[in-house]
């Protein structure tokens, strides 16, 4: 963690810029560790554990800016380090859009712990975070002769920051997260290798999946035996927890105040108009304890709060940081979003899929791209074909295509099945009336 010497050290720094031609300055400090460990056919294939002390200066002189780093956390070298930063951000062309925030938007303390860090991190031996992912491995390793390799790997990741700013914030942040993996290939039909994986995530070890990693990648990946295109036309489109966010993604690009500010977006001049479908509410909610994503303030110091993002397809805020809100003369909001929340439903992947007399459900997206001014999209994808409300044929080598905003107004249906461990908390999703071309 970072030490009460260490904190004066980003203070003094701070004190230092303003004293040497700076009108304005932060100084975020970084300390963490991790290691993983990965396996390859019963076999430690690469082992690896970091440390890292780092301060960020972000420096305001004389209408410009500039962003420097450094792992030499010594008063001497510091003392260099600032002067060639501010005498470098003088050479920087003027844009006095870079401001710190509004003293007023910035987080002033209080609230209940998050709760975002494993107190036992320290205390987990390297031998058992290396028998993890043997064991998971083993899951998989010489269970069917068509596996050409089976890999599987743990990692887990702690760190603390400190941020300083010259008008007035001072706040701390922490957290760790630990993740096992489970990955494999097969041989299949002709010159196929079909490949999966799965995996878990948490903040906390005791609450992480442990075992059958491996048995539900293999699951996967048998279950690609057979992949074909099918005929081209319009489905329905049920898409798995594992993949849903792939489809959420193109539409938080657009509510960012970088697109809006450079006309880069389907969304843009779309606040507080019905924009998707009537199913989509989605909200942010930063401060749920034990989450991934959770935090009192964004990277530049401003305040976090629940925030409606969309309320039955009604788009209600963008995400606009300090820079894009001076360039477009509008209030920020804050920079990014923290806990992404979607109203659920009441059914799992399954019994979606069981719903649907004749659709598609995916189960991985293979390339593609989303155009983020008009929000036409193409993605590659792969998964099942559903008849009756069965999953009859394994899919590959099809195309879907089409608007993100006529996609998401026809969504039809969420699941109840978001992958916890995520900020993005996406459940499974069924879509109506959506291209595909295959034969």
């Amino acid at each position: 963690m970072i030490t009460n010497e260490n904190k004066k050290l980003a203070q003094w720094a701070l004190e230092f810029a303003l004293k040497n031609g700076c009108q304005a300055s932060r100084v975020s400090l970084y300390n963490g560790s991790s290691s993983s460990f990965e396996i390859r056919d019963m076999k430690i294939d690469r082992l690896q554990q970091a440390s890292e002390n780092s301060m960020v200066i972000h420096l305001f002189v004389d209408g410009r800016y500039g962003s420097f780093s450094t792992n030499r956390l010594d008063k001497k070298e510091l003392e260099k380090f600032i002067r060639n930063g501010i005498d470098s951000t003088r050479y920087l062309a003027e844009d006095k859009a870079r401001t710190l925030p509004d003293a007023s938007l910035y987080y002033k303390g209080g609230g209940a712990d998050l709760q975002l860090i494993d107190p036992t991190f320290d205390s987990i031996l390297p031998d058992d975070k290396v028998a993890l992912a043997m064991n998971t491995c083993d899951e998989m390793m010489g269970k069917d002769d068509r596996i050409i390799s089976a890999n599987s790997s743990y990692s887990d990741e702690k760190d603390f920051k400190y941020m300083v700013a010259s008008n007035g914030f001072e706040g701390e942040a922490c957290g760790s997260s630990f993740s096992l993996v489970a990955s494999v290939s097969i041989r299949g039909e002709g010159d196929a290798r079909p490949e999966s994986y799965w995996y878990d995530s948490a903040l906390y070890y005791d609450t992480m999946i442990k075992t059958g990693l491996g048995k539900q990648a293999l699951e996967r990946v048998f279950r690609k035996l057979g992949q074909k295109k099918v005929a081209s036309g319009k489905y329905q489109m049920v898409v798995d927890n594992m993949n849903s966010g792939r489809l959420l993604s193109p539409v938080l690009d657009a509510l960012y105040g970088s697109s809006i500010q450079q006309k880069n977006s389907f969304l843009l001049d779309k606040l507080d108009q019905k924009v998707l479908g009537d199913k989509l509410t989605l909200i942010d909610e930063p401060h749920m304890p034990k989450a991934s994503g959770a935090r009192y303030f964004d990277g530049e110091g401003v305040a976090t709060r629940r925030l409606p993002v969309f309320e039955n397809g009604v788009l209600k805020t963008y995400y606009i940081d300090t820079y894009s809100a001076n360039k477009m003369e509008v209030k920020p909001t804050i920079a990014s979003p923290s806990i992404l929340t979607m109203q659920m439903g009441n059914k799992d992947t399954d019994a979606l899929v069981a719903s649907v007399d004749k659709g598609i459900l995916i189960t991985g997206f293979n390339g593609g791209n989303c155009n983020s001014t008009t929000g036409d999209f193409s993605y590659g994808v792969e998964g099942f074909l559903i008849e009756k409300g069965k999953l009859t044929q394994p899919i590959s080598e099809m195309n879907v295509t089409g608007n993100m905003i006529s996609l998401w107004s026809n969504l039809v249906e969420t699941g109840n099945d978001p992958r916890l461990f995520s900020s993005w908390r996406i459940p499974s999703l069924l879509f109506d009336g959506v291209d595909f071309s295959g034969l």
